[in-house]
């Protein structure tokens, strides 16, 4: 099976795009900057996640950690989800996500936070129906985060979303998750968690 496709590059800006693939903006192309680590999660990846989320995707409180060019918490919004916080580490990144809200006259229901996971979830308490966990592959930073999510940032039976490299070992979850779903394309794994 081939890796899920790279997003295009564009020679002349230096910039990336990405596709909105579902719901009210579907169809539009958003740019973003590319850096180290930023892997948007591919166009199939997504369509499948989404479809694993649709259920509950309405209205929904929702959180993009390590949202790089903000693929999950965007996308989470044009299916109908009521508010997403994006939070990265990347402050051009942020801006770009910002940027993009105002166009798609969303600014109202996103918000975006320039800091580590663990420095946002030590400060802040909301509950969240909906986690995106995508980190940079292979740098350990999946699993600090899980387990600041159990400690009550969770909304009942909320999901978390964990995307991963293939051949990297799963971190921890709490035995209380049930997983829900997991699935391969290419050189990624990617889970979604039920919590209690």
């Amino acid at each position: 099976m081939s890796p899920p496709p790279k997003p295009r590059h564009t020679a002349t800006s230096g910039t990336a795009q990405l596709r909105i693939i579902g719901g009210h903006w579907r169809g539009r192309k958003l740019s973003f900057l590319p850096a180290d680590g930023l892997r948007p999660t591919a166009d199939r990846v997504r369509e499948t996640l989404f479809n694993w989320l649709a259920p509950v995707i309405r209205d929904a409180r929702c959180l993009d950690l390590f949202s790089g060019s903000g693929a999950l918490g965007l996308e989470a919004l044009s299916r109908g989800a009521a508010h997403c916080a994006f939070v990265d580490t990347n402050g051009a990144n942020l801006r770009q996500i910002s940027k993009h809200l105002d166009t798609l006259d969303a600014a109202d229901r996103g918000a975006c936070h320039n800091r580590t996971a663990e420095e946002f979830l030590n400060g802040n308490r909301e509950p969240w129906d909906i986690v995106f966990l995508d980190p940079p592959f292979e740098r350990g930073l999946a699993a600090p985060a899980l387990t600041l999510l159990a400690d009550g940032h969770l909304a009942p039976e909320a999901m978390v979303y964990l995307e991963c490299g293939r051949q990297e070992m799963l971190p921890a979850v709490p035995d209380s998750w049930d997983l829900h779903r997991d699935k391969t394309a290419g050189n990624v794994r990617y889970l979604l968690y039920h919590t209690p």
